[in-house]
């Protein structure tokens, strides 16, 4: 097929559109990029979106009217490939996924291009099974649903994993993911950090920084360990599943204060001594938006984190999932000297002008070969 870039029907396919993480800030980019694409995506929570986002043209699945479906959405996995595959796209020649669960799975016309850009394969279903579905982490049901449900759900994955004509990874740690449990190569983008958002901060008003969903895989029930045992004022923003368990743990040094507003968030990033990031990211946003107001991260050292964050330079690294480890990081921490300057310029380097631009251009490179050169 040979035409003229301009005249390619676009359509954007995301897995749920329910608040503003990490993937929708990639989406919002990507729909920058194609201003006039529509969004396809099994459920979408009005008005939790960027106004960008929710001033395009949504379509949604059945999924929509399901009860509960927008506190309780989790509980449809089992129907989500069906529902992706449900959607028409015969009418577009480019299909652009941004995908953790089940977007890459969208069916392309046979002579479209399908790029995706991949946030992870299914967690949930392969390396982490256990920290979501394992035993302590949910009632026996569920456990048993599972069980058989998982099988169903790694078969359809891989089954389907060559609807994608080009993977893009958030990172090398997800990019060995996909060669593993799909066999494809992938090229890396690392996600934008909207750096301008922060401003470079020198003040230390003497409380350390959580900013997590707080759900079991996170582990902040680590940093509550260490933190009831050194005394040391905690901040922890975020909501989840596992609060009310974290609130009965924590003592009266650790606060629990829920989302907050970017503003906000911005000036807890400013004021803290540094950001502890416990548990193990595909990526990871969030140390990069503590290090771009020069402020250094305490994190387990596996995943993304090992692409963004220098040890000794801008954080910490601790090498296992422990208390001790924890405790030994934030005491090495404590009598290191960071240069705040130094961290930001690390953050810089993940600005969301250069995710756009590297996007801009890879996904240009695909279409030519695709469809050859634009006339």
């Amino acid at each position: 097929m040979n035409t003229s870039y301009r005249t390619l029907r676009v359509a954007l396919v995301h897995d749920w559109l329910t608040g503003m993480r990490g993937g929708e800030k990639c989406l919002e980019v990507i729909c920058e990029l194609f201003p006039d694409a529509p969004i396809y995506t099994l459920l979408h929570v009005k008005g939790a979106m960027s106004p960008l986002i929710e001033s395009k043209e949504i379509h949604t699945s059945a999924v929509q009217r399901f009860p509960l479906v927008e506190r309780k959405y989790r509980i449809y996995l089992p129907v989500f490939p069906f529902a992706i595959e449900s959607f028409d796209f015969s009418g577009y020649d480019l299909l652009i996924s941004t995908s953790h669960c089940v977007a890459k799975g969208a069916i392309p016309r046979s002579d479209a291009l399908h790029i995706c850009y991949c946030f992870t394969p299914m967690r949930y279903v392969y390396e982490m099974y256990d920290e979501y579905f394992g035993k302590g982490q949910t009632g026996i049901a569920t456990r048993i649903a599972m069980s058989f449900i998982a099988p169903l759900l790694r078969w359809w994955d891989k089954k389907n994993a060559n609807r994608v004509h080009h993977y893009v990874a958030i990172s090398d740690h997800v990019r060995k993911r996909i060669l593993r449990h799909y066999s494809r190569e992938a090229e890396i983008v690392f996600p934008p950090v909207d750096a301008e958002r922060f401003q470079l901060s020198l003040k230390d008003n003497g409380y350390y920084l959580i900013v997590s969903a707080l759900v079991s895989y996170k582990r902040v029930d680590l940093a509550i360990q260490a933190f009831n045992k050194n005394g040391a004022r905690l901040i922890v923003v975020g909501k989840g599943p596992d609060e009310a368990k974290l609130r009965r743990a924590a003592n009266s040094t650790i606060e629990f204060v829920g989302w907050k507003s970017d503003d906000e968030l911005a000036r807890l990033y400013a004021g803290c001594k540094a950001l502890v990031f416990p548990g193990e990211e595909d990526f990871g946003i969030v140390p990069l938006e503590a290090m771009a107001c020069g402020k250094p991260v305490i994190a387990y050292g596996k995943g993304g984190v090992l692409e963004t964050v220098q040890d000794g330079i801008t954080g910490v690294f601790f090498p296992e999932q422990s208390v001790e480890a924890l405790e030994d990081a934030l005491r090495r921490t404590g009598s290191m000297h960071f240069d705040p300057q130094k961290i930001r310029d690390r953050a810089l380097q993940f600005s969301r002008d250069i995710y756009k631009d590297k996007m801009k251009k890879l996904i240009a490179q695909k279409i030519e070969a695709h469809f050859g050169p634009a006339r």
